[in-house]
């Protein structure tokens, strides 16, 4: 009965935590216009079949070059495909590559962070050393040499950003765990009998949640931002699949006469990134308001 009534407890002390951060995210306008907008890309992904006027690899070779116009808004490329239509399912590419590359980084690297935070001594010198060499290796470099070896392709392109972003997320997490690993709560589960994985998982973990959402949320933008970077390059995703980096490399060749063929991607870019970093700034002052400049 008591061990109920402190569940009842904590579970109402998170639920005020919760509200506490979101009227402190309600005042931050810019981290509200942030979420908004990838509120609104998040639909279009979801509902890209719907949105999109033509298929994105439906070709008019009658119709290439177009200018924005009512029946083609974006213009058309220099196969005559729809622009607006590429896009908006290439809202579905990058996100989908922002966020599982992120989950990828996110799980790989707590794990890490938390075992070496916990454990210390040789552990935490073998893992720490082996992310000290990820990390001297910059991400973009990283994520090409992953990708020349894995070959090009949407799954390949999630693990290679991923791999490259693990370092940031296991120094993250070990810093956390090593100021709360010998708080009074680590030491009361630990005199309870509690495994080494359940004080990890259940009163660790949580507890370093708030630097990990906001460095998630910052993540999926250079995420996105990388494999647009690898697909400028030739190495992200192949044609005719409508990814935004891709689509900037396609166009840069007609970029003078037909500048509509790469503001357009690089629009949709900009604003994603634009929006997941000042959503990132909210989610950090309003997870701790001691960090608010």
């Amino acid at each position: 009965m008591e061990m109920t009534q402190q569940s009842n407890t904590t579970k109402r002390g998170r639920f005020r935590n919760l509200q506490d951060m979101w009227i402190r995210m309600r005042r931050n306008k810019l981290a509200m216009v942030g979420l908004f907008i990838l509120i609104v890309l998040v639909l279009v992904a979801i509902f890209a079949d719907q949105i999109a006027p033509y298929g994105f690899a439906e070709q008019d070779l009658a119709s290439q070059f177009q200018p924005p116009s009512a029946e083609h808004w974006f213009g058309t490329d220099d196969l005559g495909r729809d622009i607006f239509s590429r896009v908006v399912y290439g809202s579905r590419i990058s996100l989908k590559v922002g966020f599982i590359s992120v989950g990828i980084a996110l799980v790989i690297g707590t794990l890490i962070g938390a075992v070496t935070g916990y454990y210390g001594g040789r552990i935490d010198i073998a893992l720490m050393r082996f992310i000290d060499v990820l990390q001297s290796i910059p991400d973009i470099l990283l994520a090409i040499a992953i990708l020349a070896a894995l070959g090009p392709g949407l799954a390949n392109l999630m693990i290679a950003v991923g791999i490259a972003a693990i370092p940031g997320y296991a120094r993250i997490v070990r810093s956390s765990v090593l100021s709360i690993r010998d708080m009074e709560f680590v030491e009361a589960a630990k005199a309870n009998g509690s495994s080494d994985f359940r004080i990890i998982l259940k009163h660790i973990i949580p507890n370093c949640m708030a630097p990990i959402i906001v460095q998630a949320t910052l993540g999926v933008a250079y995420a996105i931002i990388n494999a647009a970077g690898l697909s400028f390059i030739g190495l992200g995703l192949e044609p005719p699949t409508p990814e935004w980096g891709a689509m900037l490399s396609g166009g840069r060749d007609y970029i003078r006469d037909h500048w509509y063929m790469t503001i357009f991607p690089g629009l949709a870019i900009v604003t994603t990134i634009f929006a997941l970093n000042v959503l990132g700034d909210g989610l950090r002052d309003a997870l701790d308001p001691k960090l608010k400049r």
